[in-house]
């Protein structure tokens, strides 16, 4: 028979079995569920798609324009810098054909110029001098002209030698040229034949009197004279130059010299918030830049409001080619989810974001190449308002 010690011992001993045994247990069904807790969390079916519903009314409010996605045309291009310039051939420098003193300076850096405006007027001796010549050669003129007639009368009434009627006639001649030329100094001192006729009636304080005036239409760039200042007919007095119409010299990569011919459009860009304006491209420089490895491209742009100022940079897209692509869409109908590129395509339950991957672009449109097929119905614009609404946690799934 078991003895009563022996009994208690087995029954302490199996009691300290089954504890063990339970613990164990416990331990491992704790692990099996922390292992199993990230699983849980993975929902077992894909999880459905939110979508933003909106009236008409609402689309109409918000502004939010609708696209079928169809075949559209794409404008490929590069984008280079440029520089504006003023075109050299309509630049001057003013420069006097007299020297004298200055005695009024009418125009100053800034100013509109018309052609043949005065712009400076000079006190000139040498002037003076021209227009005295000129008269001496008149009063020479009459004089001739009268020893002429009156040898001539002579000369028929056989009362004078032949010889005397002849040397008459070529001193008239003589005279005739002396004044023909003084009359080319005048013209060539920038005098008009018209002013040229009217010399006898100007008056002594205004005989010496030159202007300075514009050649052509244009803006004064530069002034350098000043009241009681000498100048002399090699002294630039003033720079001007015509900027209505302007060029702008963009600077071509070598890798794209193939790409790039006259008569390609170019649009020009002074920044985000700057002016734009599109034009041809009107010449190529046959000759690279050795510093830059870069050739020039020329771009006239019409300048009536003188918003592109000379020596501003610029950033021009040139088009380079044209293609057609199965589906196109407006950049601004594109938005980020989740850092991807996405578009609201209508559905069913409303507007849902849909992942697409995109394609060549230009300035206004994309290429689509994956996730939206032709057909489909899109917001073009407004996919700001539809992405914020999108985003509101109250918005039911």
């Amino acid at each position: 028979m078991v003895s009563k010690r022996n009994k208690l011992f087995f029954a302490v001993f199996g009691f300290a079995i089954l504890v063990a045994v339970l613990l164990v247990s416990g331990f491992y069904a704790r692990r099996a569920r922390t292992a199993a807790a990230p699983a849980a969390s993975v929902p077992a079916a894909e999880e459905k798609v939110k979508a933003v519903a909106l009236t008409e009314r609402q689309l109409r409010a918000f502004g939010i324009e609708l696209q079928t996605a169809g075949p559209g045309r794409l404008q490929l291009g590069i984008t280079v810098p440029g520089e504006i310039v003023v075109n050299p051939d309509r630049v001057a420098h003013v420069v006097p054909r007299v020297s004298g003193v200055v005695v009024q300076v009418l125009k100053s850096v800034g100013d509109l110029v018309h052609a043949g405006e005065v712009m400076a007027v000079l006190e000139s001796r040498e002037l003076a001098e021209a227009k005295t010549a000129w008269l001496a050669a008149g009063r020479r003129v009459e004089l001739a002209q009268d020893t002429f007639e009156r040898e001539q009368n002579l000369w028929r009434r056989k009362i004078s030698a032949e010889q005397e009627y002849i040397q008459a006639k070529s001193a008239l001649t003589e005279a005739r040229l002396e004044r023909q030329a003084a009359e080319h100094a005048l013209l060539a001192l920038g005098q008009r034949a018209a002013d040229i006729s009217k010399v006898e009636e100007q008056a002594a304080d205004t005989f010496a009197r030159y202007s300075v005036t514009a050649p052509f239409d244009a803006t004064v760039l530069e002034r350098a004279v000043n009241l009681g200042e000498v100048v002399t007919n090699q002294t630039s007095v003033f720079k001007v130059a015509d900027l209505r119409a302007v060029w702008v010299n963009l600077d071509v990569h070598q890798k794209d010299f193939a790409k790039v011919r006259i008569g390609q459009k170019a649009l020009i860009s002074l920044g985000p918030d700057g002016p734009m304006e599109s034009a041809r491209i009107s010449y190529i420089d046959p000759v690279v830049m050795e510093d830059s490895r870069t050739i020039h491209a020329r771009v006239v742009l019409s300048n009536p409001r003188g918003t592109w100022r000379p020596g501003l940079f610029v950033s021009a897209r040139i088009e380079t080619e044209s293609v057609n692509v199965p589906v196109l869409v407006p950049q601004e109908a594109l938005t980020l989810i989740d850092g991807r590129p996405a578009l609201f395509v209508r559905g069913e339950q409303g507007f849902e974001p849909r992942e697409v991957s995109t394609g060549r672009t230009d300035r206004a449109k994309t290429e689509i190449t994956a996730g939206l097929g032709a057909g489909q119905v899109f917001a073009a614009k407004g996919a700001f308002t539809i992405k914020s609404e999108y985003n509101k946690p109250e918005v039911e799934e």
